[in-house]
């Protein structure tokens, strides 16, 4: 916890009055006892009725005062703690983003979730009941034994007592209860994980008659969840119970003690209900104190899961701080013997793989499942770095590029078509927030997205819901495609981002790019040879090594691997045809 205190460096004023304010609280709550051991010990004998009024008053005065001291720590507590929350849940926010995919996947989004919502509210209850009670609560227990002590030293034995044994119930409940909180928040990631991938996937669990399944999936998920925390709570209930006997067996033996004291004359009446009073501020606040502690403990628990976070470092380091010049002559992108590896694999996804891409060409890019297609073209944006060999764009390494301005000059279409909640037109100003209505209209003519996106009611205002729900896969995916266009990247990536389109709308979308790109240089990332057979070059991968590169008539004849692709889609006489 201590590491996200840093976030608490904007609210320091709030951090330091709402203490004080609770100081000042416990202050007036340990005068009042006194004030009633007046009452009793002179004001009621002597007939005082005036002495008693004023005491009221005086009680009633300290009371109202308390309130308004309460009320404030109150405010400015609660104000530092949200403060804190909203800092440490942006800080996250900004952190995850510069996270590379190799982060993001070792971390799943369902944890990462958890961490931005439930662990950085638990952290921020934390704060909040630390500002208000860390320094009362001892205040009162300490202030109180001192209290006592002015009453009567011998009878003070007694708080000097039960106070330890108190603290010492508090500690071992806590101290099984603090090892079960990080369980149980590893538990709600489980929980929320399952339940990400029953609504994602509703429509597989579905056609294949999963419900039960998934039901009792979640259910033995949920149960072992509630187990944890009816065993935590159990644990914790018994705080109460315990202190209270504790209490009770003082409060006992003070009345019986000072019974005797006050025959032998050494104290009075209005002393023994002082001493009690004083015992149960001390009750209250240890109680106070264990709550703080429990609540403390998840927050440090759920702070810890946050601080793992933030501690992890980008595998793809942004260091540079300009674009390196263009060298003349080099291609647009060239791979140098390059390797990768996912991290934690023990094998390369790719291995020496080596080609250049001169400007305005277009690469088709094709082999089996798991053979590296989407792992080699997210090497060029540096989603990941490669393990070894080098990735170059115009001439220079892709790490000496800033990730902005290198991420500026490519555009990117993933495999899963992804859209976000707004219009048209919001959603395919992404890359270029200036673009205007006619650059938008020419790269949705290009994606062959034009008639339907014309046909919608509201044009390029027309909503598109979260994730395109709204639309079909492959209205979804030329969109993605446009987006991707209106950027007038200098390379264009399509990882198999027409895999939704029929033939038809495929062969145009390709001729379209072809005609109306010039200059830009096209990946495009296919399990159909049809898409990629008239690209200029071909790169064929075949468990992550490049078993060849040229044009389609080229591989068909000299590489086996192309030709066993070509031949189990299309007949040989359609491969050689057009």
């Amino acid at each position: 916890m201590k590491k996200l205190l840093v976030y608490l460096k904007d609210y320091k004023l709030e951090s330091i009055v709402g203490p004080l304010f609770k100081l000042l609280e416990a202050c007036f709550e340990l005068i009042v006892p006194l004030l009633v051991a007046d009452v009793i010990n002179t004001a009621i004998p002597a007939g005082d009725a005036a002495g008693v009024r004023r005491a009221a008053l005086i009680m009633v005065l300290l009371g109202l005062l308390g309130l308004v001291c309460s009320i404030t720590a109150q405010y400015f507590a609660a104000k530092a703690a949200v403060g804190f929350g909203a800092a440490v849940r942006g800080a996250l926010f900004r952190h995850v983003n510069t996270l590379s995919h190799a982060e993001l996947d070792r971390l799943g989004a369902s944890g990462l979730i958890t961490r931005l919502t439930a662990d950085v509210d638990q952290a921020q209850a934390g704060v909040n009941l630390v500002l208000r009670l860390l320094l009362r609560s001892p205040f009162v227990v300490l202030g109180s034994i001192i209290m006592a002590l002015t009453i009567s030293a011998k009878l003070t034995i007694i708080f000097l007592v039960a106070t330890p044994l108190i603290a010492l119930v508090i500690y071992l409940v806590i101290s099984r209860s603090l090892r079960l909180y990080k369980r149980i928040q590893e538990g709600i990631d489980r929980l929320s994980l399952l339940t990400r991938e029953n609504l994602s996937g509703a429509r597989v669990i579905r056609a294949f008659s999963r419900q039960r399944e998934e039901a009792g999936r979640f259910r033995d998920t949920a149960d072992t969840l509630v187990r944890l925390q009816t065993f935590a709570g159990r644990i914790s209930a018994a705080l109460n119970p315990a202190t209270m006997v504790i209490v009770d067996l003082a409060v006992v033996l003070i009345i019986w003690f000072g019974g005797k004291s006050v025959d032998a004359g050494e104290v009075g009446q209005g002393d023994v209900v002082a001493l009690v009073n004083y015992l149960t501020q001390i009750l209250i606040a240890l109680v106070a104190l264990a709550n703080l502690i429990v609540n403390f403990t998840r927050g440090t628990a759920s702070a810890a899961r946050i601080q793992e976070v933030l501690e992890v470092r980008p595998a793809v380091a942004d260091t540079a701080r300009e674009a390196p010049p263009v060298a003349p002559g080099a291609p647009r992108v060239a791979f140098e013997h390059v390797c990768f590896a996912y991290g934690g694999a023990a094998e390369n996804v790719l291995t020496d793989v080596d080609f250049r891409a001169g400007a305005g060409e277009t690469i088709g890019i094709i082999g089996g499942t798991g053979a590296g297609k989407s792992a080699l073209v997210n090497l060029i944006p540096r989603f990941y770095d490669a393990t070894g060999g080098c990735v170059r764009i115009d001439g220079a390494d892709v790490r000496e590029y800033p990730l902005a301005q290198l991420r500026a000059r490519i555009g990117m279409v993933p495999q899963q078509a992804v859209l976000f909640r707004g219009t048209i037109r919001e959603n395919m100003r992404w890359g270029r927030p200036d673009a205007t209505d006619a650059e938008i209209w020419r790269a949705l003519s290009i994606a062959q997205a034009e008639d339907f996106v014309r046909e919608r009611e509201g044009g390029l205002d027309a909503m598109i819901e979260q994730g395109g729900r709204n639309l079909s896969g492959g209205q979804r995916q030329r969109l993605t495609i446009a987006r991707a266009l209106v950027r007038d990247p200098q390379i264009l990536i399509l990882d198999d981002s027409a895999s939704a389109l029929d033939f038809a709308t495929d062969a145009r979308l390709r001729a379209a790019i072809r005609r109306e790109t010039k200059g830009m240089t096209v990946f495009i990332v296919s399990q159909r040879a049809s898409t990629i057979r008239r690209a200029d070059r071909i790169i064929v991968l075949d468990d992550g090594r490049v078993a060849g590169i040229g044009k389609h008539d080229e591989l068909f004849e000299a590489c086996p691997v192309y030709r066993e692709i070509c031949l189990s889609q299309l007949s040989e006489s359609e491969v050689k045809g057009a």
